[in-house]
């Protein structure tokens, strides 16, 4: 069989772009994360934050190419294994949302979130998110075709666009929300918005373990 031009055909490649981009757009731990440290401690925590996302998005995709992915949504127990440290880690986070109370805003302050926390609580976030694991095992093998081109290939470029448009509409809220930033310097503000933060992280750490531990 002759390869396409590409690894994709574009058509198959547009109705992917069209289904990552409404998962892209729905809010999620990413994005109140994001929220959190761009708010509390400016652009640079913020887009820290962005680029710990794609890091994360970054070992899925090489997961998939080499069918980690597919492996681990084969075992049961890797899926718990995966669910508990994902909602473990997701309800410490939302617990420092609330112990913070006072989100830190300005240079002036002494509690600002530093840029390589604010990535490494991205990463890890974004790692043992189980939903983002069965995104790669669910939805992108529906976008492979038999056209000549190696399955790795064409999982690799739908891996590095899911990122692309990951990484803009992110980075685009960052920007939106440091914007904002002095406007919501005001102390009610800072705990109003710290507390919502942590309860909605707390929600989504609970939420996974009722997807994937209790019995159905």
């Amino acid at each position: 069989m002759i390869p396409a031009m590409m690894p994709v055909d574009l058509p198959v490649l547009v109705a992917f772009l069209g289904a990552v981009s409404l998962l892209v757009l729905s809010p999620g731990p990413d994005t109140m994360l994001i929220l959190r440290y761009t708010i509390g401690s400016g652009r640079g925590s913020g887009l820290a934050t962005v680029a710990g996302v794609q890091a994360g998005l970054l070992i899925h995709t090489a997961a998939a190419v080499i069918g980690l992915s597919i492996l681990i949504a084969a075992n049961p127990v890797a899926l718990k294994v995966i669910a508990v440290i994902g909602a473990l880690y997701l309800a410490w986070l939302g617990w420092q949302s609330f112990r913070a109370g006072t989100m830190a805003v300005g240079p002036a302050t002494g509690d600002l979130v530093a840029p390589t926390k604010a990535f490494r609580d991205a990463l890890f976030t974004n790692l043992f998110n189980l939903k983002v694991v069965l995104l790669f095992f669910a939805l992108m093998p529906q976008f492979v075709r038999n056209n000549g081109w190696p399955v790795p290939m064409q999982l690799g470029l739908l891996g590095v666009s899911l990122i692309l448009i990951n990484a803009l509409w992110q980075t685009t809220i960052t920007l939106l929300a440091d914007g904002i930033r002095l406007w919501l310097a005001r102390p009610a503000t800072q705990r109003a918005v710290s507390w919502a933060t942590g309860a909605v992280l707390i929600v989504f750490a609970l939420l996974m373990v009722a997807d994937f531990l209790l019995p159905r």
